[in-house]
């Protein structure tokens, strides 16, 4: 194991980490990109070639001290290494959804005033290329990048960057763009010492091998998949990129990563593939044959990817109970954990023999909590973010008198200290009976059904609350009249449990997914709440006064 203390008392930034590693472990491998029919590995000695070498490339362009610089990409090696190089430069990184469209980023880089753009790993740049305005553009030619300056000339061409840049606490680091389920996207503004201190804790409360591996593939534009990427980094670990969602499974069976991050939707997916090839009668028998269980459940986590995983968690939104107790079935431990952009992550986690289902855990190193009269949390922890980019007026809204952060999530907790997330503050909503219901824990029960892949519990204008579900795989695989009886008795089951005013009267069956592209989910598949009242919201009293109890949506 890495001797955490010595190693944490010579990191003073992600720079200082890479550093270390690069002198101490140069061959150790680093950044792992899959491809198609191979891989491409880099370790930290090659990266750090590249790193320098790009921000040499940056501070040619003679841009101003401090300038915003955008980064554009997928998940692969070249994000990580433009991450660094930007840093190393003395500027400021500006990530940008991948799946952003053309207008999305242009918003973005305006607001930000980035003066630069590095674009790696995309689906799809033709669309969003008219999205960029007039500055200097760096692209991946590995990547099918052939706009602006290629990645490769400038490694071919430059030299590496000497006089590196290390950075000081107070150093703004980044300005992250929240994806928004509600408004517009937000730019909340990180400093060095909050990432540095975000890492810290990570190692502290991980219990990791040295030189770790990580499996990332949530999007990095978020401060989650970052701050996994950043701890790994302070390890000394090894990060690896999947092809595409196609390979995805593979290349996870194939790494088999010491830890592992998903959001809710990843484990239900996980869930679906597995009773697929082995359905829930048959994977109940074969599990309560002694001996036989065990090679069962080792067979499953091999084959998910996960044999070597000390630490799974999910976060980013609840994870349902009984999905949790159902992984606890074949071996599998899921740690729901609870942070936000704003906070960087420092907020909330289960941890081994730390574990309580249905919470996000006990508060974490530093972290203070207290509530509003409305149950609203409010945080306090050592790594806050300094405030909405050109916002002050909404930053000053979200903090009360003692510096505390006003999360938008109502919570409480038990006689141990451990935290329910019970809803959001917006996504109540009044019914016309004039009563208010809070969708998330009513979303959560129906959720148990595996024939649900996606569900928002919605109400406004109508007497009582209707849910809105998308099907699973497993649910496809049902007639239609299957699926009727199925949805119909999950309402049956709940609705004893519920108050009057909370009891779902309809669930209506949506003819496709939720996803990014039809604006439904943020890209890390968090549900649109309002997006999806914008559309539906004129047939819910149509919906509701309908006959049937559950509704297929033509």
């Amino acid at each position: 194991m890495i001797q955490k203390n010595e190693i944490m008392n010579n990191f003073n930034s992600s720079i200082d980490a890479f550093l270390y590693w690069e002198k101490k472990t140069p061959g150790n491998p680093f950044l792992i990109q899959n491809f198609e029919d191979h891989q491409m590995t880099l370790s930290y000695s090659e990266a750090g070639i590249e790193i320098r070498k790009v921000a040499s490339y940056l501070l040619k362009l003679g841009l101003p001290k401090k300038s915003h610089i955008a980064l554009l990409s997928k998940n692969c090696p070249h994000w990580i290494m433009a991450d660094l190089a930007i840093s190393m430069a003395g500027f400021i990184s500006i990530p940008i959804y991948p799946t952003l469209t053309s207008e999305g980023i242009n918003q973005i880089l305006m607001h930000s005033e980035s003066k630069a753009i590095i674009i790696g790993k995309l689906d799809d740049f033709a669309s969003q290329k008219e999205g960029i305005p007039s500055i200097p553009i760096i692209s991946v030619k590995t990547f099918g990048g052939n706009t602006g300056k290629s990645w490769e000339d400038i490694i071919q061409q430059e030299e590496e960057l000497s006089n590196i840049y290390l950075p000081e606490n107070d150093d703004l680091r980044t300005i992250i763009y929240t994806s928004g389920t509600t408004g517009q996207p937000k730019g909340v503004m990180h400093t060095n010492g909050n990432f540095t201190k975000s890492s810290s804790i990570f190692i502290h409360i991980l219990n990791l091998p040295k030189n770790p591996k990580f499996f990332s593939y949530l999007p990095l534009a978020h401060v989650a998949e970052r701050a996994f990427c950043n701890g790994i980094l302070f390890f000394g670990g090894q990060i690896t990129f999947p092809y595409s969602l196609e390979t995805f499974a593979v290349n996870l069976e194939e790494i088999q990563p010491d830890i592992f991050f998903g959001v809710p939707r990843i484990y239900t997916k996980f869930q679906e593939k597995i009773l697929e090839n082995l359905p829930q009668r048959k994977l109940s028998l074969l599990l309560s044959i002694p001996f036989v269980n065990k090679v069962i459940k080792k067979k499953i986590k091999t084959k998910l990817g996960l044999s070597n995983a000390s630490f799974i968690a999910s976060a980013a939104a609840p994870i349902s109970s009984s999905l949790v107790k159902w992984y606890n079935t074949i071996g599998i431990t899921i740690q729901q954990g609870y942070g936000m952009t704003e906070d960087c992550c420092i907020s909330h986690t289960n941890l081994s023999g730390q574990n309580k289902i249905g919470t996000v855990g006990k508060a974490l190193e530093g972290v203070k909590i207290k509530f509003s009269e409305e149950g609203e949390i409010l945080i306090l922890n050592d790594c806050l973010f300094k405030g909405y980019y050109k916002a002050p007026d909404i930053t000053a809204a979200v903090f009360d008198e003692d510096g505390y952060f006003r999360t938008g999530d109502i919570g409480e907790y038990d006689h141990e200290g451990y935290l329910t997330i019970t809803g959001r503050v917006k996504d109540q909503f009044k019914t016309d009976k004039g009563k208010y219901i809070s969708p998330a824990p009513i979303e959560l029960q129906i959720s148990k059904n595996t024939d649900i892949e996606q569900i928002c519990v919605v109400g406004t204008g109508i007497p009582q609350p209707i849910a809105l579900v998308t099907v699973s795989s497993l649910g496809k695989s049902k007639s239609k009249d299957e699926l009727f009886k199925s949805l119909y008795q999950s309402i049956l089951e709940i609705n004893p449990s519920l108050q009057k005013h909370e009891k779902i009267a309809k669930v209506v069956v949506m003819p496709e997914e939720w996803n990014v592209a039809n604006g439904f989910t943020t890209p890390t598949l968090k549900i649109k709440r309002n997006s999806l009242e914008r559309v539906f919201q004129p047939l819910y009293k149509t919906w509701f006064n309908t006959d049937q109890n559950v509704i297929f949506k033509s």
